[in-house]
């Protein structure tokens, strides 16, 4: 059975991009605090990509002194963080299922509470319909593509399908993530990705759009985009890390 993701490792300047951000991510392992102490630095890593993931929406960023968040954007991507533990387990065997929850859980605070009723449930798309199952069966081990070309396409398909009409963006992150962390990418979840998606947000976008063309060309430098962004992330975690040694 042919791979799907298998002509996407031909597309110029993704091997290598792969290569670069799994050695960057490998690296961050091996640092002295996070051999031990990875537990907290997880969890700061976690609070991080979280705030950060928000502040791509426009969210307020910070959190406040007395631990209530009032942004809605931001308790729902703190509340993804939070449980991306528990959904591991469920992910590569039900993808669907886990997308679900996590709309569930991001959007929380977005709608009424007339609209609770369609939370977790993708809109009615034949198209969306069967690029998600598609998707479900490549994170269920559908491929033998690389983790950070995984990874990508998890995000970037999730970005363009929109498949809840609120908080995808969260969604999509999380669900990159969460990829990171059960390939074994990322197993610990030390890195940080999504700051670079918040400070280079223009591009981001920019480069999301081009995966959504299909355009070949395109489709690379998202990877690339995303590839750069595990390497930008691993900076991040060894800044943690070594706060952490200090």
């Amino acid at each position: 059975m042919t791979d799907p993701l298998a002509p996407l490792l031909g597309l110029p300047g993704v091997e290598e991009a792969v290569r670069r951000a799994r050695a960057d991510v490998d690296a961050v392992h091996r640092h002295p605090a996070n051999r031990r102490g990875w537990a907290t630095t997880g969890a700061e890593a976690s609070v991080r990509a979280a705030r950060a993931s928000a502040g791509i929406e426009g969210a307020a960023v910070t959190l406040p002194d007395s631990g209530a968040v009032s942004d809605p954007v931001l308790a729902g991507s703190l509340r993804l963080a939070e449980a991306l533990g528990g959904l591991l387990p469920t992910w590569q065997r039900a993808p669907g299922q886990v997308l679900a929850r996590m709309h569930v859980l991001a959007a929380a605070d977005l709608v009424d509470d007339a609209g609770r009723a369609g939370l977790g449930r993708p809109r009615a798309d034949a198209g969306a319909t069967d690029r998600l199952t598609l998707l479900a069966e490549l994170v269920a081990g559908g491929t033998r593509a690389p983790a950070p070309v995984l990874v990508a396409v998890v995000h970037g398909e999730l970005l363009a399908l929109r498949p809840f009409g609120s908080a995808d963006g969260l969604v999509a992150r999380a669900a990159a993530r969460l990829t990171a962390i059960a390939t074994g990418l990322d197993p610990k979840g030390l890195v940080v990705p999504e700051v670079a998606f918040l400070r280079r947000r223009d591009d981001y976008r920019s480069a999301a759009e081009g995966f959504a063309s299909g355009d070949p060309e395109a489709v690379g430098r998202w990877i690339q985009h995303c590839c750069a962004a595990l390497t930008t992330g691993a900076t991040e975690a060894n800044a943690i890390a070594d706060a952490l040694a200090g």
